[in-house]
């Protein structure tokens, strides 16, 4: 079994997708005029957290000019500016705003990744280049020992979630259906997880006020009752 650090350096090397891999260093090269002056990552993006957080979030894909140029999930873009002050509200981020890899943000017993680790045009992973980035989904679920909380960002993050989880053995008593709000639990040789739906952060969620504030503030209050309920919800 690789670690997390081990995961994550695999990720980076990927070329699984070498029309991904040239997609996201071409927006690297021509850039977003609001962010000329930046240097773009412009490579697979690697998950980012606490190697022993019990809860995992798992989102859709790098944004182009988000997770694209700065590395590092959900940071510099809308989603991540409706994600992370909710994580901090929630007491799993040492910070409200992430703007770049090397903010100083730490998550707190929760961990970040991805259905799809490369910037794919209009946001939009095919099932093929999904497949190709699901092992490291599987692996990170393997080695996030002490994991007790998924929450799926949007459907395709909750579906690849389900996924994962049943390649590692997992069984869910009922077939988990993506809604927001949706909770249901999977069980491994007297192990439980609980899986939990929320329509993903993007601004034509937030924007339109399909995903509010105190409803994405459920979804993690709820994650923290469930840690509580399993002996505190800190470490």
């Amino acid at each position: 079994m690789r670690d997390i650090t081990a995961i994550q350096a695999a990720v980076v090397r990927c070329r699984r997708c070498p029309e991904l891999r040239e997609y996201a260093a071409q927006v690297a090269r021509d850039k977003k005029r609001a962010h000329r002056d930046c240097s773009y990552w412009g490579k697979p993006v690697p998950s980012f957290g606490d190697a022993q957080a019990r809860v995992v979030l798992v989102g859709l894909a790098p944004g182009a000019h988000g997770s694209n140029r700065t590395g590092r999930p959900f940071t510099g873009d809308a989603s991540g500016d409706f994600l992370f002050p909710a994580l901090y509200r929630a007491g799993f981020a040492s910070a409200p705003l992430a703007r770049d890899r090397f903010d100083g943000l730490e998550l707190r017993d929760c961990f970040i990744t991805a259905a799809a680790r490369c910037a794919p045009p209009q946001n939009k992973p095919t099932p093929k280049e999904l497949r190709n980035c699901f092992s490291f989904l599987v692996e990170e679920v393997e080695a996030l020992e002490r994991l007790r909380v998924a929450v799926g960002l949007g459907a395709i993050g909750f579906n690849a979630i389900v996924r994962a989880l049943a390649r590692q053995g997992f069984t869910f008593g009922v077939k988990p259906v993506f809604a927001h709000g949706a909770e249901f639990d999977a069980t491994r040789d007297g192990r439980a997880v609980t899986l939990l739906g929320t329509y993903h952060p993007s601004r034509q969620n937030t924007n339109t006020g399909k995903l509010t504030v105190p409803m994405f503030d459920a979804i993690f209050t709820r994650a923290k009752e469930i840690l509580a309920r399993d002996g505190g919800a800190g470490r």
